[in-house]
């Protein structure tokens, strides 16, 4: 898909983050945007932003976890915009927990916005960019969702399970006759709130304060949301399937794939380390 101006996108997630900056990106490019977020004041913002490139915004308060108003947004924006070519499922949320004391409601919370989000708003959309003739479906997975970490199953269970999706969706439809391809997005660490809007219950291990967390991964987070909304609206361009964003993203996917076993070794020794050495530190306070 070459040519974005005059295309219509709708972007989850789309009130901070990489969401914002893709919406403003398209928009640059003279797409009409749908934009949806829980976060009212962000999605002004983002408005705001995008207005200045003379498109047709539309604004929607959505909680991507609720099936029937996934389905209200799509219909939505094909009642404000006419149509629809673009879906960039990108509403996501992490936690932090170790599997035995993780409570069922927050992996259920997790799954139902990261991973559910993005099947409901596969589903909900696809009917209409087929009407449209030509189309993307944008997923964000992770990093993680090519590795497991501890802490993390929940989020990895998550963007694995999109990844999945994602790539059995591009494989369908291959054999539809229709321009219409689905990237599967992996971000590393990219500069959003994402962690200091997580949940976390990790008593024994890595993570006991937020802060401390979301200031470590700021320090780790080299990718600016900026330059990720810009690969992702490249990806669209190059009719990519497969999006690593950050060398962080590429270096996790070739470790991987060269130790597909063995790359849990070598993380379970750089962990026990790690804890090693907080216990050290603890002492000589």
């Amino acid at each position: 898909m070459k040519d974005l101006s005059g295309k219509v996108a709708a972007v989850t997630g789309a009130a901070s983050g990489i969401g914002q900056d893709t919406a403003i990106l398209l928009a640059k490019e003279g797409c009409h945007i749908a934009i949806a977020d829980m976060d009212k004041e962000g999605l002004k913002e983002t408005a705001q932003l995008a207005d200045q490139y003379g498109v047709k915004v539309s604004t929607h308060v959505l909680d991507v976890s609720d099936k029937d108003a996934v389905y209200g947004f799509a219909d939505d924006v094909v009642k404000e915009h006419g149509r629809v070519n673009i879906i960039v499922n990108n509403a996501g949320v992490s936690l932090t927990a170790e599997i035995e004391t993780m409570e069922y409601a927050d992996f259920e919370w997790i799954m139902n916005i990261n991973f559910w989000g993005v099947v409901y708003g596969t589903k909900a959309f696809l009917p209409y960019i087929k009407e449209a003739g030509q189309g993307r479906i944008i997923n964000l997975s992770s990093a993680f969702g090519l590795m497991g970490l501890p802490t993390q199953s929940a989020y990895c269970s998550s963007k694995f399970a999109v990844r999945g999706f994602t790539e059995t969706l591009q494989q369908e439809l291959e054999l539809i006759d229709y321009d219409i391809k689905a990237v599967c997005v992996h971000p590393g660490g990219v500069k959003t709130n994402i962690v200091r809007n997580s949940r976390l219950d990790s008593i024994n291990g890595f993570v006991q304060d937020r802060d401390r967390a979301a200031a470590r991964f700021d320090k780790i987070a080299h990718t600016t949301s900026e330059d990720a909304a810009a690969l992702i609206i490249k990806a669209i361009r190059d009719d990519r399937g497969r999006l690593l964003i950050g060398k962080d993203a590429r270096m996790i996917d070739r470790f991987q794939r060269l130790f597909p076993s063995y790359y849990q070794t070598i993380m379970l020794n750089k962990n026990r380390r790690f804890k090693e050495l907080k216990k050290k530190n603890r002492k000589k306070k």
